[in-house]
């Protein structure tokens, strides 16, 4: 898959995401979305780990140093940790603690806005030459 198709498909995720959100009052529909969605994300890394020369990007040309990985790694972490709290007052709801409703709405805001940014920090990134065997 071109570097392109892939920052396609993630800003097609994140609006799908925004779609979602808006939608929580449909739990049919929100639930399994924002779970496919936190799963995408986590498969990412893995994904980009298998199908790319990090060490030629990273060492080689010297993008180690670059402020803008380090600003999106510490990004896509923040992400990961608002999915687990997200995640855990999902439960809290679930199992009938209104109180957790306000902590998943603030939660969500937060992610909508992360994400966005790990988004947006991704397409800027992009550099098609390093993926493996081009």
């Amino acid at each position: 898959m071109i570097d392109y198709e892939i920052v396609s498909v993630a800003v097609i995720s994140y609006l799908i995401m925004v779609f979602a959100y808006f939608q929580s009052r449909h739990r049919w529909l929100h639930m399994p979305v924002m779970s496919s969605i936190i799963l995408f994300d986590l498969a990412m890394p893995f994904y980009l780990y298998a199908s790319r020369d990090w060490y030629k990007r990273l060492i080689e040309q010297e993008e180690i140093f670059s402020f803008l990985i380090w600003l999106h790694v510490g990004l896509v972490i923040t992400l990961y940790g608002l999915y687990y709290l997200q995640i855990m007052s999902a439960r809290k709801m679930i199992n009938g603690e209104e109180e957790a409703r306000s902590d998943h709405r603030s939660q969500g805001k937060a992610i909508l806005l992360v994400r966005g940014l790990v988004v947006a920090t991704a397409a800027i990134l992009v550099k098609p030459e390093t993926a493996i065997g081009e």
